[in-house]
């Protein structure tokens, strides 16, 4: 049905680029300017495919149409990938390796360095036995998330513009940037994309789908010490470091995300930096209960006021950011596009797997800004770190269900 050589090229392609995005860069728009280098063979490659209406805006957010090519009133689709990876890990000079015909064993990603992608740490690498994986070398993430959504949404409006029998309503292409530092969807025109509904693909291993999300905010916090020779410091000396230890040893240790699954909200200490003078730290704060995100930041405000009431007023500044919310509620009201995805699934035989994500998507956002927006999976496994992977038939599958989603919605 898809050309899968084609997309296993695009993926390869797009993983050499390196687009990773910069939570320290709040200036300017995207954080960094290596996306665009993506974002514009984007457009270069839309243009060379035969879609419409392509176009990149002067924030990098990537639109593109595939015109209807039938006479029903067909809903206006949209899907949706981001370009950037995650700060988390380097994404330069990713060297990506094929394991094929995969036999369930320890795959050795790096010799030199001891670094393997082992079954006993990843058990879920036996679901891919006899499957082609695509890893990393050890030294850098692979940018599965989200270029193998880039990729498959590429190759998909490859197949619609190659095959016109293939009846399908108008489809809009989207491609934004900034998404892995919370700020993907700031500038993006809703109206001007102009879909009824639309679907991100950036969840994980295939049958994800996804409608439900963190609430999610960022804190960053600063405590200014005082600094005192230390041969004279007693009753003077304050510091910064041991006042940020006793922060974070006043939050709950269970509540941290290597304790939490499912529903479970965390508080996760992400960057420490200091000295005796000063330290600045910052966490991001994950529940799907609104109830119970609004109680977190709560009580970070509380500790922060009992340090400074200990310590002396000035001595900690807490800066709460609320990043996005769980999209359910947006999304429930037009549940169809839930049980279309389902069927479309189930369609290209693929076990539906609906579960809450343990994170957030740039679809999040865009549900509140009028765009209900769930989450289908591009198959990758591992994000944000060197042990990540994806398995070539995982992203096939994920063509395939945008496909059949397409037409589902064509047919109706």
């Amino acid at each position: 049905m898809i050309n899968k050589q084609f997309l296993i090229d695009r993926f390869i392609r797009y993983v050499k680029i390196d687009t990773q995005s910069d939570d320290t860069v709040t200036e300017r728009f995207p954080s960094t300017e290596k996306q665009l280098v993506l974002s514009n063979l984007l457009v270069q490659e839309l243009k060379e495919l035969g879609a419409q209406e392509v176009e990149i805006d002067q924030y990098g957010y990537v639109m593109a149409t595939i015109p209807a090519n039938t006479s029903k009133k067909v809903p206006v689709l949209g899907f949706l990938a981001h370009v950037d990876t995650s700060p988390d890990m380097p994404g330069k000079d990713v060297n990506p390796r094929f394991v094929e015909n995969y036999d369930g064993s320890e795959i050795i990603l790096n010799k030199e360095l001891g670094i393997a992608l082992s079954p006993k740490e990843f058990p879920e690498l036996k679901n891919y036995v006899g499957q082609t994986l695509i890893v990393t070398d050890g030294t850098t993430l692979l940018g599965a998330d989200d270029k193998a959504g880039v990729a498959e949404i590429m190759t998909a409006v490859e197949y619609l513009i190659k095959s016109p029998s293939f009846e399908h309503g108008k489809i809009r292409i989207g491609f934004t940037v900034d998404e892995e530092v919370g700020r993907g969807v700031d500038h993006f025109d809703v109206k001007r994309f102009g879909a009824d509904f639309a679907y991100t693909l950036d969840g994980g291993a295939i049958g994800e789908l996804e409608f439900e999300n963190f609430n999610a905010a960022s804190a960053k916090i600063s405590i200014q010490g005082r600094n005192i020779h230390p041969g004279y410091a007693k009753d003077k000396m304050l510091n910064a470091i041991l006042i940020a230890q006793e922060f974070n040893g006043l939050l709950p240790a269970h509540e941290r995300p290597e304790h939490t699954q499912g529903y479970e909200g965390f508080y996760h200490l992400i960057k420490m930096d200091g000295s005796v003078e000063k330290a600045t730290f910052q966490y991001i704060i994950r529940d799907h209960d609104r109830k119970k995100f609004e109680a977190r930041k709560v009580y970070m405000q509380r500790i922060a006021e009992y340090l400074n009431t200990k310590y002396g007023e000035g001595t900690v500044t807490l800066e709460l950011k609320d990043q996005y919310y769980n999209m359910r509620e947006k999304v429930e009201p037009v549940y169809h596009v839930v049980s279309t995805a389902i069927e479309a699934m189930e369609a290209v035989g693929v076990k539906p797997k609906v579960k809450p994500i343990r994170g957030g998507t740039d679809g999040a956002r865009l549900s509140y800004m009028g765009l209900p927006c769930p989450n289908l999976f591009a198959g990758g496994e591992n994000f944000h770190g060197k042990h990540e992977y994806v398995a070539v038939e995982s992203m096939v599958k994920a063509t395939e269900v945008m496909l059949k989603i397409i037409e589902l919605y064509a047919s109706k």
